[in-house]
This record gives C-alpha cells, sequence and structure tokens, in this order.
C-alpha cells in the first residue's frame, strides 16, 4: 500500500461552485463581510456539496477513534496506561463532555476501537469488532505497529470513512480517545515539521505536572530518533511513531477527501492524523475545518504547516472531540445564512445604483470650497 496514490484520487472542491457562490453572497441583503468568517464557511460548504445555495448540514456524524499508546507507561498521561476503555465507557454511557454535547446537539456518535489494550468483553461487540492489535507500542524503543498492521488500520479508517459517506452522512466530526495519544502525535508532528521535542510537548487532554512534561518531551525526543529514518514513506512513519487508532484516523481522512465529505478535526492526534495525511495527498486538507484551538504547541504547529484556521479558542483541553463538536453549531449556522436569507430585489439593486450614481456626480464641499477659491 502506498499513501502517495491519494495525491491522484483526491480532488479539491469545486472552484466554480465556490465562485458561483461568492456571487450569491454579494447578492444577499445582508452586506458582504457583515457575516465575518460565517461567509466562508458557507462559501465552502457549497463547494465541498457542488451546490449553489448550499445544502443545510442535516446528518452530521461524531466519530471517535480509541487506543492505547505503550508509551503512557513511562507516565507522560494524566491518566494510567491501558486505560483508554474508561473513557470508551463513560461516553457509551452518556457520562462524557463529549457525549453530552452531543446528545444536545443530536449527533449520532460512533466509537471505533482501533488498538485499545482492554478484554473486548468489556465494551459493546459494535464497538471493538474492528480492533487491528490490543495496545501499541512504546514509540521510544520499538515501534507502534507493524507495518502490515499498520496497512490494515489505515484499510479500517478508509472502510468507515465509506460506510459514512454511503449511510448519507454529510459531515464528520473527528476526535480520539486515547490514553498516550498526544506523545505519539506530537512525535509525528515533530519529524514532519523538523522541529524539536521541546517545541511540540504539551500538557495532553488530561493535564501533566512538570515532571511529567519533562518524561514526555524525553520520550518524544526518543521517539523523534526512530521517525526521521521513515519519513519518506508515510505508512512506515505510522508503524513506526502512530499507533493503531491515528493511522486508522490517517486512512479516514483521506477516504473522506476522496467520497468529498467534509471533517472537522479536534485536537493536536486529529491535527498530526490530517498532517501524514497531507504528506500523502497536498489537496486532502482543503476537506477539513481546524475545530478549535486546543492549547497544545503541536496542534499550532500542523495547522499552521496546513494552512487551516481553528474556528473556535474557548480554552477547552478535555480532548475527545468536545472542541470540534462545539464548532458544528457554527459551520451550520453558516449553512443555514447563506442557504436561507433572501437575496437584493432587482428594484432595491437599482435604487443603490442610482444612488450610487448620484452621490458620484454630486461635487463634494471640498469641491465646491475648491471653486469658490477661483
Amino acid at each position: 500500500m502506498n499513501l502517495d496514490d491519494f495525491s491522484d484520487l483526491i480532488e479539491r472542491p469545486d472552484g466554480g461552485v465556490r465562485r458561483d457562490a461568492e456571487e450569491r453572497r454579494e447578492r444577499l441583503i445582508v452586506p458582504p463581510g457583515a457575516l465575518g468568517r460565517l461567509d466562508e464557511l458557507g462559501e465552502w460548504l457549497s463547494a465541498a456539496q457542488q451546490s449553489v445555495p448550499v445544502r443545510a448540514v442535516e446528518q452530521p456524524r461524531l466519530v471517535l477513534f480509541a487506543g492505547d499508546h505503550g508509551v503512557a507507561e513511562l507516565g507522560v498521561s494524566g491518566r494510567s496506561a491501558g486505560s483508554a476503555y474508561e473513557l470508551v465507557r463513560a461516553a457509551l454511557d452518556g457520562a462524557s463532555p463529549v457525549s453530552v454535547l452531543a446528545r444536545r446537539f443530536s449527533v449520532p456518535l460512533r466509537i471505533v476501537d482501533a488498538g485499545l489494550d482492554c478484554d473486548p468483553e468489556l465494551l459493546p461487540e459494535s464497538v471493538v469488532r474492528h480492533r487491528v492489535r490490543r495496545g501499541s507500542g512504546r514509540i521510544d524503543v520499538e515501534d507502534a505497529l507493524t507495518v502490515e498492521e499498520a496497512e490494515r488500520a489505515v484499510r479500517l479508517g478508509m472502510a468507515i470513512a465509506d460506510e459514512e459517506a454511503d449511510s448519507g452522512t454529510d459531515l464528520v466530526v473527528l476526535g480520539d480517545l486515547s490514553v498516550g495519544g498526544t506523545t505519539a502525535a506530537a512525535t509525528l508532528i515533530a519529524a514532519l515539521c523538523g522541529t524539536d521535542a521541546s517545541v511540540v510537548t504539551g500538557r495532553g487532554g488530561a493535564g501533566i505536572d512538570d515532571l511529567a512534561w519533562m518524561r514526555k518531551c524525553a520520550a518524544i525526543r526518543d521517539a523523534l530518533r526512530r521517525a526521521r529514518p521513515v519519513l519518506g514513506d508515510q505508512l512506515e512513519l505510522l508503524a513506526a511513531s502512530g499507533g493503531a487508532d491515528l493511522a486508522a484516523m490517517t486512512g479516514f481522512l483521506l477516504q473522506s477527501a476522496v467520497r468529498r465529505m467534509p471533517v472537522i478535526l479536534d485536537g493536536v492526534v486529529s491535527a498530526a492524523c490530517a498532517l501524514v495525511a497531507q504528506r500523502a495527498a497536498f489537496r486532502a486538507p482543503d476537506w477539513w475545518l481546524a475545530g478549535q484551538v486546543s492549547g497544545e504547541p503541536a496542534q499550532t504547529k500542523a495547522l499552521d504547516r496546513m494552512a487551516l484556521t481553528p474556528l473556535l479558542d474557548h480554552g477547552v483541553t478535555v480532548g475527545e472531540g468536545s472542541g470540534a463538536l462545539l464548532a458544528l453549531p457554527l459551520v451550520q449556522a453558516a449553512a443555514a445564512l447563506a442557504a436561507e436569507l433572501p437575496e437584493r430585489t432587482p428594484e432595491a439593486t437599482e435604487d443603490e445604483a442610482e444612488a450610487e450614481a448620484e452621490a458620484g456626480e454630486a461635487p463634494s464641499e471640498d469641491d465646491v470650497k475648491v471653486l469658490d477659491a477661483t
């Protein structure tokens, strides 16, 4: 499997449709620019949907990929190693921030176990049936996956994207449920951006103290030594320094772009997967939105590299897709405004044109003063 093949499969959102959407926006009763970034979002959605006016976002879906990372054994996370299944259980039971928001916004939740380190009997079969392997390797001293496992995980993500597109999902909110995932994500971003461990090391969604931060920085430093030799092959990079959940998210993002299905990214983990996907297919980021600023320095590096500007900055660090889900109503509002605001009537347009012409012909006060002086 060569991820570079996606470069030939992914096209940009329709530029002609976007120009038509921009022209329609200029005819609306609200002056251009008065809605700020909502105008840009509406035009982006029009291009993605190939529709003017834009259609409402009616079937969004929250998709979370779950996995445990062996590097968590080093004490680099605020949660204990192998406990990601607890995050999954809380989300399924409606007892986590993301499940509360999904319920409030009426967004269906789908959780995919790509690499949890727990007995399958602890979770529903619908969650665990896709598992690639139990946990991922400790990336500071060993590969996270074999190359074969990495390919299976990428293909898993592709299959999930196809299932969502085939079922009518018109926008995906993408997140992760992981322990140790931010360490793997920061390693991938540092490797792809050519920067040092200290520049990308953050505190993670659970928050860590200074000693844990130093352990995390050292783990990323050691993992980077193993990642840099395989930078030329995205699949080998995911095998060496990613994990089953990150590889699956990368495949999901690439196939979503192939299927013209827009995605809202959440935090540093989804940003890292997006950066790997961009390396394989440079047009792919045109199908994604950055939902929020997570506070992780690695996320900032990745989004800058992809030229993606986050929609929200509310200081939400809990992860699990919560920040991206908070951005969904903003995207839906942009679609509703672009689709439902009426255009100016021809009479109003003619009146404005006549008023502008008259204003242009009438001499200004300064012109009168100049004439009087002469």
